[in-house]
């Protein structure tokens, strides 16, 4: 009796309704995500940019790359105006579908466009959540609006799982063994990559709170999870609780649109009756041929998910070299693609958090010049930015963590941009950058929340001490190759 309501409830109650709601929710992350896309990729990848891509492809095609191995539209050319312009183009369409016009088709369009910059942006869009919103793309383009489709729903509702389950388990194996021990959150507030102000009150709540937080969220991830599948009362108690723990995420650190993404896979934990003000019906009962194509479709997308995400979790998650090796081969032709992932958020906590400043040499004189939304100015709040991602900032918390084992190509071309070509970085800066300096150099520094005490006192939310320093680099040498 249990089993037969079980299994009708799951296979039964999420439908068109629920479709309708994502695609809005998706199509309006995705507008967000276009627009942070559009007002910085001319930096990060133009040709004044950080990254340029036309030299790269030039090159890379010279050395054997080959289309399906680098996924791009840009492969023929990338001007500034192209890279700039088909962003703004691909903010339209999200809004467009939005609007609920074919929104599966402007949808379906956005997935080989949005994996062309993910692809040519290469540093600056090596996040989880670029590829999350590559498969919530897939998924949404097999979900009808009018009519069921088990099977489709039942693919939402397993990347939903992976997201949290693959992520508790990556928790699960640390090498630090934070989450277990419970001291993962006691350094989690302090050394995320774009903390909010909140951030600096979560982390002086009591170490035992933090213990507690930590072991909660491999429940949390570990367990709950399977609640995704279960009959709606536990599903709607997965949806709240899950719910505030992003609220958490949403209010404590900037992590660009990705909390707003596991909002909107939120939705597959609702039944048709949680949206729809009419208890009757709005589904129409799909034509034989309508009927068999969303039966084939929803069963190769339903198939090709289950391979993919298990061939790449053992990949991820076991430790079997031979295995690994067998399948390198296959993986090596969907990997590219992005469309099915793994996904292991915060294996482990970073336990300090270092911090690149640039500095410019002026009439004698050294002075920071501090990006839009780093931890610069110690009495600077650190502010809420998201769902735009700041990428030059997100990614230079990475360069920080492993300064000592060199300086990445952006970085060096950021200094070199300081020294030589301010305006093409003045974007990134909260100042203006002089014209021309006479040298630039990186200053690497511990940052540390200030405690309450010295808040109080001095007005500041961070402390620092200096670590190192780079060598001096003349702004009038000859410019960077």
């Amino acid at each position: 009796m249990f089993w037969s309501y079980l299994v009708a409830d799951w296979r039964g109650q999420s439908g068109p309704a629920v479709a309708r709601w994502f695609h809005r929710a998706l199509a309006l992350t995705l507008a967000a995500a276009w627009v942070s896309m559009a007002v910085q990729v001319k930096v990060l990848i133009g040709a004044r940019g950080l990254l340029p891509l036309g030299p790269f492809l030039e090159a890379a095609k010279e050395n054997g790359l080959r289309f399906w191995e680098f996924p791009t539209l840009f492969w023929r050319s990338a001007p500034d105006w192209l890279l700039v312009g088909l962003a703004w183009f691909g903010a339209a369409m999200a809004l467009v579908a939005l609007a609920g016009f074919l929104p599966r088709v402007w949808l379906a369009l956005s997935i080989p466009l949005y994996l062309s910059y993910a692809t040519a942006c290469r540093t600056f869009t090596g996040f989880q959540w670029d590829n999350l919103l590559l498969e919530c793309l897939v998924v949404a383009v097999f979900l009808p609006r009018d009519r069921p489709a088990r099977l489709a729903h039942i693919v939402g509702r397993i990347v939903l799982f992976k997201l949290y389950f693959e992520s508790g388990i990556a928790k699960w194996q640390s090498h630090l063994g934070d989450w277990q021990n419970g001291s993962a959150m006691t350094y989690y507030y302090e050394t995320a990559p774009l903390p909010t102000w909140m951030a600096w009150y979560a982390h002086h709540l009591p170490v035992w709170w933090h213990h507690f937080e930590s072991w909660a969220t491999l429940a949390l991830e570990l367990i709950l999870p399977f609640g995704i599948f279960l009959i709606r009362p536990i599903r709607l108690f997965t949806l709240v609780t899950l719910t505030l723990f992003q609220l958490v995420n949403l209010l404590t650190a900037n992590y660009g649109y990705f909390v707003y993404l596991a909002l909107v896979l939120h939705l597959f934990l609702l039944d048709e009756r949680d949206l729809l003000r009419k208890r009757s019906p709005t589904a129409k009962t799909p034509t034989p041929l309508r009927f068999a194509l969303d039966l084939a479709a929803g069963t190769a997308l339903l198939s090709i998910v289950m391979v993919v995400s298990i061939t790449e979790a053992i990949v991820h998650f076991g430790d079997s070299q031979r295995w690994n090796q067998s399948t390198e081969t296959l993986r090596s032709a969907w990997e590219p693609f992005r469309l099915v992932n793994t996904y292991h958020l915060f294996g482990h906590i970073t336990r300090e958090r270092i911090e690149p400043e640039l500095q410019t040499l002026d009439n004698g004189v050294w002075t920071p010049r501090h990006l839009r939304h780093k931890p610069g100015d110690l009495a600077r709040a650190p502010d809420f930015v998201a769902p735009h991602q700041p990428r030059v900032d997100f990614q230079l918390w990475f360069h920080g963590l492993g300064y000592r084992g060199g300086t990445p190509e952006y970085v060096i071309t950021l200094v070199d941009r300081l020294c030589r070509d301010p305006q093409s970085v003045q974007p990134l800066f909260a100042e203006s950058l002089p014209p021309k300096p006479d040298a630039a150099r990186i200053l690497y520094w511990r940052y540390h929340f200030t405690t309450v005490e010295e808040k109080r006192q001095t007005g500041n939310w961070w402390k620092r001490e200096q670590l190192a320093s780079t060598r001096a680099i003349p702004c009038n040498d000859s410019p960077k190759p």
